[in-house]
């Protein structure tokens, strides 16, 4: 009779278990030594953008250049993988370099002599073109420009409304009706024609450099937010041209902007349609005039309406302006390049 043990034996046999176990082992490691020759490949296949990317500012923008040592980009605006330098050394090693008109204006030797295979050269620019001199002649230099046009490569308003749910209607105490802040005071232009003729009607209260009455910089909100309305009267008129007069001097100061530019289409593209007074509703600045020194405070209120459910940001900051170029990077055409700046910046 069969040992009992030979009865309970399994129908595999533990030789057989073991060269299982052996043959998978081998497999494995097997799959695991192509896995590691192959990373090589992987990273080299990886996409381009996915590496750091180096912003060469060729000159600062603005008059006192930043400590942009440190990873600013990150740290300041939680924009990942984007090195800002003004080293001039590290040009061949540059993704993108940038250059303000400002500074290209007073010479064009201000350019490197060379330009290395595959970077891209950015204009830069936040004036209308009638405040834009020497354009003529830049052609074939530029592959992207970033502007306050919409249509540019780079979009860069001076200011935007973002979503805020929770923000409740703040309009502060009024003692003015109307006022302006004019630095740069020229009979010529639109806007002093408009508040020469704007002025037979009602008072204005008038403040800055051109009315010898500057405002500091601490000064300059509370002082427009004790009016009703503010003239955000530009410079210029162009498409797209709605500067700091609109975004800071008006509706972050809590006072009703009447304004003096584009097209009322145009600013509905960036505030609505109830938040503003627009120069050409009216048939005459008499008819302003009146609108403005007879309206009740439940109208006056209604032109509030906006901030139950946006709050104003601001663009100031260069850093933030060109760190803001890493995230549009992966989307901007590559290989392109402007054949007559002038012509485009003009049309």
């Amino acid at each position: 009779m069969p040992q009992a043990s030979m009865l309970t034996r399994p129908p595999w046999s533990l030789p057989s278990m073991k060269v299982l176990i052996t043959t998978g082992l081998f497999l494995t490691m097997l799959w695991n030594l192509q896995y590691v020759l192959n990373l090589s490949d992987i990273f080299s296949r990886a996409p381009k953008h996915t590496k750091p990317l180096m912003i060469l500012v060729w000159e600062w923008p603005s008059k006192q250049a930043p400590n942009i040592s440190m990873d600013v980009c990150r740290d300041l605006y939680n924009i990942m993988g984007c090195w800002l330098t003004m080293d001039r050394r590290l040009l061949s090693r540059a993704d993108v370099v940038v250059f303000h008109h400002h500074t290209l204006q007073q010479s064009r030797n201000k350019l490197p002599k060379e330009k290395p295979p595959g970077q891209n050269w950015l204009w830069v620019s936040l004036e209308s073109p009638t405040n834009t001199k020497a354009l003529a002649g830049w052609k074939q230099t530029f592959n992207w420009v970033m502007t306050y046009r919409q249509d540019s490569d780079i979009f860069m308003p001076y200011g935007k409304l973002v979503p805020n749910q929770s923000a409740a209607v703040n309009i502060p105490k009024k003692t003015r009706l109307v006022s302006w802040v004019i630095s740069n005071y020229h009979r010529t232009q639109k806007r002093a024609e408009v508040y020469r003729n704007l002025s037979r009607y009602l008072h204005v209260d008038i403040y800055g450099k051109a009315s010898k009455k500057p405002l500091c910089k601490d000064c300059l909100l509370p002082t427009t937010s004790k009016s009703k309305f503010y003239l955000a009267f530009e410079n210029s008129i162009h498409q797209d041209y709605i500067t700091e007069k609109v975004w800071r001097n008006s509706l972050m100061a809590g006072t009703v902007p009447v304004v003096l530019g584009p097209p009322r289409a145009n600013y509905e593209q960036f505030v609505p349609a109830d938040s503003f007074i627009h120069v050409d509703d009216f048939q005459s600045l008499a008819e302003l005039a009146t609108f403005l020194k007879t309206m009740n405070a439940s109208r006056y209120r209604q032109f509030f309406a906006w901030q139950k459910r946006y709050s104003v940001k601001l663009y100031t900051d260069w850093r933030e302006r060109i760190c803001m170029i890493c995230t549009k990077y992966p989307s901007l055409p590559q290989g392109h390049i402007y054949p007559d700046l002038e012509s485009w910046f003009k049309a």
